[in-house]
């Protein structure tokens, strides 16, 4: 299924590689559209076709649609991911 996001993606002319930046209390943490995307692959067959659906409806907002959805998506696997080592 990760290589039908990056198909989206790319057919879209967005980069899999491009990073979203997080500043967590002065700690700089970087993660790649398709390092997020991944995360979400690993989970349950239902999580990766909700992902899916939402990439799809953010791709119908264009390019800004698309960041502003990996951003938020990102954010909650940084912060799931965080809290966890706590």
């Amino acid at each position: 299924m990760i290589e039908k996001v990056k198909k989206l993606l790319l057919d879209n002319a967005i980069n899999p590689a491009s990073t979203i930046e997080y500043d967590v209390n002065g700690t700089l943490h970087v993660m790649s559209l398709e390092e997020i995307a991944n995360q979400f692959m690993s989970a349950s067959l239902e999580s990766q076709e909700i992902f899916l659906k939402a990439l799809q409806k953010a791709l119908e907002s264009g390019k800004s649609g698309v960041q502003t959805y990996f951003e938020k998506v990102g954010e909650l696997l940084l912060m799931s991911s965080l809290s966890e080592k706590f």
